[in-house]
């Protein structure tokens, strides 16, 4: 993997990220509201959960 392709992928996921707080402010701060409620085991086992499909994404690809 050359920078190109990393420079290309973070500019991926930047833009991904930003367009629901740019679309729907209103329930992106919703989202956060209920993630500060959870406890610490259910964060990581969506971040395991995302992990693993990023993951497979790059194993189909």
């Amino acid at each position: 993997m050359d920078a190109d392709t990393l420079l290309m992928a973070l500019g991926i996921a930047l833009v991904l990220e930003g367009l629901m707080p740019f679309l729907a402010p209103k329930a992106w701060r919703g989202v956060f509201t209920q993630l500060l409620q959870m406890h610490d085991g259910q964060i990581r086992f969506f971040g395991l959960v995302s992990v693993l499909i990023g993951l497979a994404l790059f194993w189909l690809v």
